[in-house]
């Protein structure tokens, strides 16, 4: 890809006092949600409205956006053969990543097996009414839901569920109809692209109540739990995080490095903003909207991110995978349940669909987790009690590893599909460019926000002008 025109003379971003940045916000805000929380039970759990509206918001705006963003990627091809090619690089991609993510998990929990000792019996364990109705539901998800759920009942009932695959379903088979009649659909793929500029005004505006609603979020959780949960299983929390930790450096860092030639840490700098939203909201899903801007900014063909990034957002679930694989085999060790190479393996290739199959669902890690239990039989469902306690607590290193991979997914794509500047991306990374300034003061526009003069420069990255 080549040099986007005058893209070097993009005038730097004042960054402002630290003070007045949204990330540092957010931070303040987890921390006085954290001790609220802690000091303050009921308190805390008042809070929860402010967290789930906060959330709610931002559900509200990513059916849309993905919508629009992937019609005007589309209507901005070419070749529509680029589309599909496309696709299928990202599915091929997902699939080997989630593999690889399932095994990190099997081989951390078989090295330490934290399980054995407790000798839980499956038969004396008592479930909540919560946890009773994730395994009803878990029992009845199909491995191949995920495939028949990609056609929504009717047009809005895909955006009023919030299904982001059926979304994309239909915006692929818009954008795909609007290309190919021609000039008559010119004018209405120009109309989403300015429509897609009002909606991102819009995310701006909710966006500047992010530390509130992180703020709600982790007051509700630690005032729900309490510090205490943390303790109680204390090494599995440990582990987890540790398992995704070296998973993210070393797997999608070596990926990022080798193939790529960037700097995972880099890229952890130029998404901080992301990082403290996803920490204090324990989803990935506020996060979508600022990947997309920030990873089409840097570089990365608006088209290719418009597919990549919320195909990925269901399909590719490295957290997801890492928990599902530790989580089960935990509860098969609790409960002395023995698992032979052969049905670890087995679990591993169900894993592989049921992860995909709870994607986007509310409690969507436990329903995945009972899906699995249920569907092989050899581990009794009722042993996610044992982890009930602490899968909030463990919810937001789900949705960082997520967002993480699918960020690094997004660009292998694009270099692979040589849709990437990667000069550009160095530049950006490095901290040598970055968006252009709004009229207002730059430092309060929240990440990921567009405005006429970085949406412009974005347009000459993706040669649409």
């Amino acid at each position: 890809m080549s040099q986007p025109e005058n893209a070097a003379h993009v005038p730097r971003r004042t960054s402002g006092p630290w003070y007045r940045q949204l990330y540092v916000h957010v931070l303040i805000a987890i921390v006085i949600g954290i001790v609220l929380g802690w000091r303050w039970p009921d308190l805390g759990q008042a809070m929860e409205p402010i967290g789930t509206t906060f959330i709610t918001a931002m559900k509200m705006l990513i059916g849309p956006i993905v919508f629009l963003t992937i019609i005007g990627g589309i209507g901005g091809v070419a070749d529509l053969k680029k589309v599909g090619v496309t696709g299928l690089k990202a599915l091929g991609y997902f699939q080997v990543g989630t593999i690889i993510a399932l095994l990190t998990g099997l081989v951390a929990i078989n090295v330490f097996r934290l399980g054995e000792g407790v000798h839980a019996d499956p038969a004396k364990i008592t479930t909540t009414e919560t946890a009773q109705q994730y395994i009803r539901t878990g029992e009845s998800q199909h491995w191949w839901e995920f495939l028949t759920g990609l056609v929504p009942d009717s047009f809005f009932g895909a955006f009023v569920e919030g299904d982001i695959l059926q979304v994309i379903f239909l915006a692929v088979l818009f954008g795909i109809a609007l290309k190919s009649v021609g000039p008559v659909g010119e004018p209405i793929i120009d109309g989403v692209r300015r429509l897609t500029e009002v909606v991102f005004k819009v995310l701006g505006l909710v966006m500047k109540a992010a530390p509130l609603g992180a703020f709600g979020a982790m007051a509700y959780a630690i005032g729900k739990f309490g510090l205490s949960t943390l303790t109680s299983l204390g090494s599995l929390i440990a582990l987890f995080y540790a398992t995704s930790i070296l998973f993210v450096v070393v797997v999608l860092g070596g990926v990022l490095a080798a193939y790529v030639r960037l700097n995972i840490f880099q890229l952890f700098r130029y998404l901080k903003e992301e990082f403290f939203l996803i920490l204090g909201t324990s989803t990935a899903e506020p996060a979508l909207p600022g990947l997309m801007r920030k990873l089409t900014f840097m570089g990365a063909d608006r088209t290719t991110v418009g597919l990549v990034v919320p195909t990925g957002y269901s399909f590719n679930l490295d957290g997801a995978a890492i928990y599902l694989s530790l989580a089960t085999l935990y509860i098969a060790q609790a409960t002395d349940t023995p698992l032979t190479v052969g049905q670890q393996l087995g679990l591993l290739a169900v894993m592989l669909l049921t992860s995909k199959g709870a994607a986007g669902v509310a409690g969507g890690g436990f329903i995945a987790l009972t899906a699995t239990l249920s569907t092989v039989g050899t581990v009794p469902a009722a042993g996610i009690m044992l982890i009930f306690g602490i899968d909030k607590f463990m919810s937001e290193c789900r949705a960082l590893v997520n967002f993480y991979g699918n960020a690094v997914a997004t660009l292998f794509v694009a270099k692979w599909s040589n849709a990437l500047d990667l000069d550009r991306a160095r530049k950006v990374l490095s901290g040598q460019l970055t968006p252009a300034a709004e009229p207002e003061s730059p430092e309060e526009v929240p990440a990921g926000t567009p405005d006429p003069v970085r949406h412009a420069e974005m347009e000459k990255v993706d040669g649409l002008k």
